[in-house]
């Protein structure tokens, strides 16, 4: 039976067009954890891979774990994204910060 987490984890992997072997590819689990936690009633998963899920998912982890809240807001993909840019290398975020001043003078 799966469960709220569960069943989050899978509609955002199928939006963003992922396998069950791509998810767990990027967020360093197998195939198997991700297609039991899609699937089952599991124990409670690490803090860590529940970050490492959201974070490739564009979400944040309270997020998943939010039982009521059945889909994304703007706000929690905004949290997501500032999570992502926070542990960009000083270059990038440079780089991102010169797009956004080019936009924001058009």
């Amino acid at each position: 039976m799966a469960t709220p987490l569960g069943e989050k984890i899978r509609q955002l992997r199928k939006e963003k067009g992922l396998t069950l072997e791509k998810l767990a590819e990027l967020t360093e689990s197998s195939k198997s954890y991700i297609w039991e936690l899609e699937n089952k009633n599991m124990p409670r998963p690490s803090a860590e891979k529940i970050g490492r899920i959201a974070a490739t998912l564009g979400v944040t982890p309270e997020f998943l774990l939010d039982t009521a809240e059945e889909n994304p807001t703007q706000s929690v993909v905004d949290e997501a994204f500032y999570r992502k840019y926070r542990k960009l290398d000083p270059e990038v975020k440079a780089k991102i910060r010169s797009i956004v001043d080019v936009w924001e003078k058009d």
